[in-house]
């Protein structure tokens, strides 16, 4: 491993510890060349993922797509980041325990919608009627009418 500040690859692990729910590793380094200490995380590589978008074309899987969505459907609301965080990591882990190569964004966002109805009532619809196309009030209303059920 390179240290990132004076690029000398003779460096050393001080400390080691499981990170992310045991899925990375956080390891603190010390650089020998300069005594800079930094540090780096090891996470296990799955089988590329690629999803199928609704128009039918494929792309690699992005958690960063899933993180925005759900951090814009829980813009302002009382929610914890490491509830946010957990929740993602959550889906994540639903994804790839399917052990499938492909999957239809549809597939996902209903995983998302699932585990926002636990989290929160508004980021759930807030993320629904992104995720849903809502047309009018009447579709809007149809599904709180789902959740108050």
């Amino acid at each position: 491993m390179k240290c990132p500040f004076c690029n000398q690859e003779n460096t050393r692990v001080v400390d080691s510890r499981p990170a992310d729910e045991n899925s990375s590793i956080r390891r603190r380094r010390m650089c020998d060349a300069c005594g800079k200490r930094f540090t780096t995380y090891e996470k296990v590589d799955t089988i590329p993922l690629v999803v199928i978008k609704k128009d039918q074309t494929r792309e690699q899987y992005d958690r960063r797509k899933i993180e925005a969505g759900v951090m814009r459907a829980c813009y302002k609301r009382p929610i914890p980041i490491q509830a946010i965080k957990e929740m993602i990591d959550a889906i994540e882990m639903d994804i790839f325990n399917l052990e499938e190569r492909e999957i239809e964004s549809k597939a996902v966002g209903e995983l998302v919608m699932d585990k926002l109805k636990d989290l929160d009532a508004v980021a759930y619809v807030r993320f629904a009627s992104v995720y849903r196309e809502f047309k009018d009030v009447n579709t809007f209303m149809d599904e709180l009418k789902k959740i108050l059920e």
